[in-house]
């Protein structure tokens, strides 16, 4: 391809055009930087050093000196709190709100990084405080996720309720599993003190709220129990096959102890059959084999396990039929049955936890509420394994 002549000409033209572009952007660079205060120079000095307490007090002359330097403070602020720091974070940000030539939308985001600082350290009744002065602010629903939060830490179940009623959505689903299980932590503290006409209204409440809340049903079995009312109860629990059939482990041992108390055992453990039946379950093949073994037998708990794996192999549940298999193997055998299960105990603990669906939390020990993310009913009673097996 030629080259035309007249790009000969423009190509000086755009190399000069470059440079003078450039020249520029120095000066105006060299320009801001003779701007800043001394102070904001040193506290960069300081803070490269590693010597925060001498650069936060730089940082706090630069504000005094030049306001403009307000947004450095933010940054600095929140990065003190999220590294932990969060008694520098607090400084920081009471300075900027003690400052009286602050703009309404500066001010406002200082009381919210303030709240939040109280919060990250601990301190419920201040940062409490703070965004209850935020609240009525153009940062309102900002301020009553926080206090939500807060009153979810301090187990103020009232408040919580009042708070999440105010929020957008709340009408919708996002808002109506949070509602429905702070009405349970209420039932709960009423069937512990024995106030059972409350127990009935918070559930009914909650069930209102959300239909599919399958622990409102647990606690109403646990209610018509407490009144003597088994039937009931066992109707209440059966509901929650309906619901969310995951949680159906939560409620075996339940089930079988009302229906032994009718004197129909036998009819409780064919329930839990069949619920092993079309809902797999790691935790409630646990409870039925253990009801087995210690009401029917070894060899019909190692039938059990035998027929659960055939359908669903999974390694804890191969745990259980070594369980069984030593309980029935001849006397010389059980040694090498305990040997090959000590060598899969280490795998079976590692895939034996609990998930969280919402951030992946782990734990040997069933939630309602994750304690990683704060999730309600994220945390189902499902161990790790079932989630590896699932399509």
């Amino acid at each position: 391809m030629e080259i035309e002549f007249w790009w000969l000409l423009a190509l000086p033209l755009f190399f000069a055009l470059g440079w003078l572009a450039a020249r520029i952007d120095i000066r105006q660079v060299v320009h801001e930087s003779r701007a800043l205060p001394r102070s904001y120079l040193s506290g960069l000095n300081f803070l490269l050093n590693e010597q925060p307490d001498k650069a936060i007090d730089s940082f706090v002359e630069a504000v005094r000196i030049d306001p403009q330097t307000v947004e450095l403070h933010f940054a600095l602020g929140s990065l003190f709190r999220r590294r932990g720091e969060t008694d520098r974070a607090i400084r920081i940000h009471q300075l900027l709100v003690d400052r009286e030539d602050l703009t309404g939308e500066q001010r406002v985001q200082a009381l919210g990084e303030l709240g939040q600082d109280f919060l990250k350290a601990g301190l419920l009744d201040r940062a409490e405080a703070v965004f209850l002065k935020l609240k009525e602010s153009r940062a309102g629903d900002m301020a009553s996720r926080y206090l939500l939060e807060i009153y979810q830490q301090e187990k103020d179940w009232e408040k919580a309720i009042g708070i999440a009623e105010t929020l957008p959505d709340h009408e919708g689903v996002h808002w109506r599993r949070e509602v429905a299980n702070f009405h349970c932590e209420l039932a709960l503290r009423a069937l512990a003190d024995s106030r059972f006409d409350d127990v009935g209204k918070h559930v009914a409440t909650a069930l209102a709220i959300n239909r599919k809340c399958v622990r409102a049903s647990l606690i109403l079995g646990d209610l018509r129990v407490a009144q003597g009312r088994n039937e009931e109860a066992l109707e209440a629990w059966k509901r929650i096959e309906g619901q969310a059939p995951v949680y159906l482990s939560l409620i075996a041992q339940r089930i079988l102890d009302a229906y032994g108390r009718l004197g129909r055992i036998e009819q409780g453990h064919v329930l839990l059959r069949s619920w092993l039946e079309h809902h797999p379950s790691l935790d409630l093949l646990d409870e039925l084999f253990h009801w087995e073994i210690e009401k029917v037998g070894a060899q019909a708990a190692y039938e059990l396990v035998r027929e659960e794996l055939r359908r669903n192999p999974t390694l804890l549940g191969l745990d259980k039929l070594l369980e069984a298999a030593m309980l029935t193997a001849p006397v010389e055998h059980r040694g090498d049955i305990e040997l090959v299960k000590q060598l899969i105990h280490s795998h079976t603990r590692r895939v034996a936890r609990y998930r969280c669906d919402a951030c992946g939390f782990k734990a040997r020990q069933f939630y309602w509420r994750c304690p990683a993310c704060g999730g309600w009913e994220t945390y189902p009673p499902r161990r790790t394994e079932e989630f590896d097996l699932a399509p």
